[in-house]
């Protein structure tokens, strides 16, 4: 059975999370998910609904797959040496890496993703992709897929990125029936980005 590590921090996006988490918790893919935080404390979403994390940062790092959720927050915790050096080891080792929205950044500020393409939240894309400096980032693309490293757009887009990384991993037929399953009309064309015209990115 895969292992995948959920990222929850103070303040995380409710879709950038459980958007993919409806998808990768297809019971079809026997992905045992686990939330984890810097620590056991409850973790408020920025809706103000609190998870309580499974383990902590502490505890483990070696996991199959990662998502690293994003929202306004993520830029802060991109302060935190601790957080980041979770992210760096466990992506390290990692099968998949996801990261939606502003988690990309989060992600981006570890190094991993240095000379590799990605994309994050159009809206806010001018405003935060300076600070990883060293990632090609991607203007226009509803997620990106460079090696074992999956990134999206804003929130909703996490879903169609995780639903794309589950066709690389069990194939596309697999992933089709768990959007069929959740009645979800799957954007499949990464391309396919109508908002970064509308944030005057193209």
């Amino acid at each position: 059975m895969k292992t995948l590590a959920a990222l929850v921090f103070p303040g995380f996006q409710t879709l950038d999370f459980f958007g993919p988490i409806e998808m990768l918790g297809d019971p079809a893919y026997e992905l045992k998910i686990t939330t984890v935080a810097k620590s056991h404390t409850p973790v408020p979403s920025r809706h103000g609904q609190h998870i309580v994390p499974d383990t902590c940062f502490a505890d483990k790092t070696d996991y199959g797959l990662l998502l690293i959720p994003g929202g306004d927050a993520a830029l802060a915790e991109g302060e935190d040496a601790e957080m980041l050096e979770w992210i760096r080891a466990v992506a390290t080792n990692a099968e998949c890496v996801m990261a939606v929205c502003t988690g990309t950044i989060l992600l981006g500020l570890t190094g991993l993703l240095d000379g590799r393409r990605a994309t994050t939240n159009k809206l806010d894309f001018l405003q935060t992709v300076h600070l990883a400096p060293s990632v090609e980032w991607v203007k226009q693309a509803r997620w990106v897929e460079d090696g074992k490293y999956f990134t999206s757009s804003g929130v909703s887009a996490g879903m169609d990125m995780a639903l794309a990384a589950l066709a690389k991993l069990y194939g596309n037929d697999k992933a089709a029936e768990t959007a069929y399953g959740t009645e979800y009309i799957w954007n499949n064309d990464a391309g396919h980005d109508p908002f970064a015209k509308r944030a005057g990115l193209i």
